[in-house]
């Protein structure tokens, strides 16, 4: 994410309404894809979207339980600046993928406060 005036990401709310807890990233989504966002819960269900949205906002960077993740290689996996994590690919379901980066110590502007950051980059409902 460039530090410029431009902001091209937008926060991801929780599926579902609001976590028991705080969580740990920021989830954003690229305004490109807040439509599919917002489709998520008709398009793979309640549960799977909580499960998604509950694990990059807590472990981003760890193996999931209930769905496939994988560090995409070559330059689709490339991190997109400093500090960002390579792509992962993450099943939603048999039909829903989602690509994100996350960086522990994200910050917008010079001399601004750093924060945990989850950016979805991309939201995929077709089959492979």
């Amino acid at each position: 994410m460039n530090q410029g005036a431009y902001q091209p990401f937008v926060p991801a709310r929780r599926p579902g309404g609001k976590p028991d807890e705080k969580p740990l990233y920021r989830v954003l989504v690229h305004r490109k894809f807040r439509n599919h966002w917002n489709e998520m819960i008709e398009r793979v269900g309640l549960q799977q979207a909580k499960q998604f949205w509950d694990h990059v906002s807590a472990t981003p960077g760890q193996p999931s339980p209930l769905a496939s993740i994988t560090i995409l290689k070559g330059k689709a996996g490339l991190p997109m600046a400093d500090g960002w994590s390579r792509t992962h690919h993450y099943e939603v379901s048999g039909a829903g993928r989602v690509d994100y980066q996350y960086n522990n110590a994200y910050s917008n502007a010079t001399g601004s406060d750093s924060h945990h950051v989850v950016a979805i980059l991309t939201i995929n409902y077709s089959s492979h």
